[in-house]
C-alpha cells in the first residue's frame, strides 16, 4: 500500500523464527541491490516500509525493490 508518499507490505509468517529468517533474506536482498528498507518485526508479521531517503519520496529503485521482496516471499 501506499502512505505518505512510502510503499508499505506486510507478510504473515508461521512462526517468529520464519518472520526473522526471512528478514535475513530480505537484508541480503537490501545489501545486493545498495537500497536498503526500513524492517518492522511483530512476532509472526513482517512490515516493510521503503522510500528514497535522498529525495524523501518514491523512485523506481523502490518498485523494484519492493518487487523483488516479493518474489523472495512467493518463494517461501
Amino acid at each position: 500500500s501506499l502512505k505518505n508518499g512510502h510503499l508499505y507490505k506486510s507478510y504473515k509468517f508461521p512462526s517468529f523464527r520464519d518472520s526473522v529468517n526471512f528478514v535475513n533474506k530480505v537484508a541480503d536482498l537490501a545489501e545486493e541491490e545498495d537500497h536498503h528498507p526500513d524492517i518492522y518485526i511483530h512476532y509472526k508479521k513482517v512490515e516493510f516500509e521503503i522510500w528514497t531517503h535522498a529525495i524523501n519520496g518514491l523512485s523506481k529503485n523502490d518498485f523494484i525493490l519492493a518487487a523483488k521482496i516479493e518474489k523472495l516471499y512467493k518463494k517461501e
